[in-house]
């Protein structure tokens, strides 16, 4: 390492074993599994691995917690922190503002699925697949993000269950192992950090993309988001959301209710 430390320890809720069998290193959970946070660390690479130290991995946040008081440390009663640690504010549409100078900034239409305009949004960097509330509609039931579509700078909107997918793609994928995957696994996967995990058919798609098909319908698939691959408490690896496959699209012939990410750029 060009700084002539051997290793780089990090306060990640994560773990790395040593499987002499296989002669590689695990990326695992941590112990705290309502802390854990490998789904962050799935690009790690087995060079990377063989020289980053997890401390905490092997405790609990309560633990972690006593030993920072035990040693006089002042963050031992910090509160949790619930937003993006490097904004200060308890929103990002300010610090989005005063950075950045994008289309996706500008108010546009906000359509439904049959392309009728509803109104018109803030700029759809303020908006995820899911989001229900700041839409500004009035329609006597409740309505969801359901799609992005940047060239157009359009929002579209659904009902709830149009907010379920089964089936996306994945690409820029790195494995943890250096050992060559089958052509399809079985795996937990997570497509956001506070997901729970649902199983899922992982088959290769050919040109460095994966097909992920759920087993049950999830909500918010996401392009954009990572999508991190499981098995028991061990990380596979994991890429970035590029598309989700709307099943119905096949039978509605005109519109594509969620865009993906253009020209392979991950917001």
């Amino acid at each position: 390492m060009e700084m002539g430390a051997e290793y780089v320890a990090t306060g990640h809720y994560a773990r790395i074993e040593y499987d002499e069998t296989e002669g590689e290193y695990l990326l695992k959970q941590g112990i705290d599994r309502r802390k854990d946070q490998s789904y962050f660390l799935f690009s790690l690479k087995q060079p990377q691995l063989h020289h980053i130290l997890f401390p905490l991995g092997e405790f609990r946040k309560e633990e972690v917690r006593k030993k920072a008081f035990y040693f006089g440390l002042p963050i031992h009663n910090k509160p949790e922190s619930q937003e993006i640690c490097f904004i200060a504010e308890n929103s990002y549409h300010s610090f989005l503002t005063e950075r950045m100078k994008s289309s996706l900034l500008q108010p546009g239409p906000i359509f439904d699925q049959d392309g009728n305009l509803l109104g018109r949004h803030k700029g759809i960097a303020f908006y995820t697949i899911g989001q229900r509330r700041g839409l500004g509609l009035a329609k006597g039931k409740p309505l969801y993000v359901i799609g992005l579509d940047r060239e157009k700078n359009a929002l579209f909107v659904g009902e709830q269950r149009e907010v379920y997918r089964k089936t996306f793609v994945v690409d820029h994928l790195n494995w943890i192992s250096s050992k060559k995957m089958e052509s399809s696994i079985h795996a937990q996967v997570k497509i956001r950090y506070n997901h729970a995990g649902a199983e899922a058919m992982v088959s290769f798609r050919g040109e460095g993309e994966w097909i992920v098909q759920f087993m049950i319908p999830q909500k918010a698939i996401t392009p954009g988001q990572a999508a991190v691959f499981y098995q028991e408490d061990k990380v596979l690896g994991g890429g970035w959301i590029k598309e989700v496959i709307d099943e119905r699209e096949e039978r509605k012939g005109n519109l594509t209710i969620l865009i993906g990410s253009k020209n392979g750029e991950h917001r």
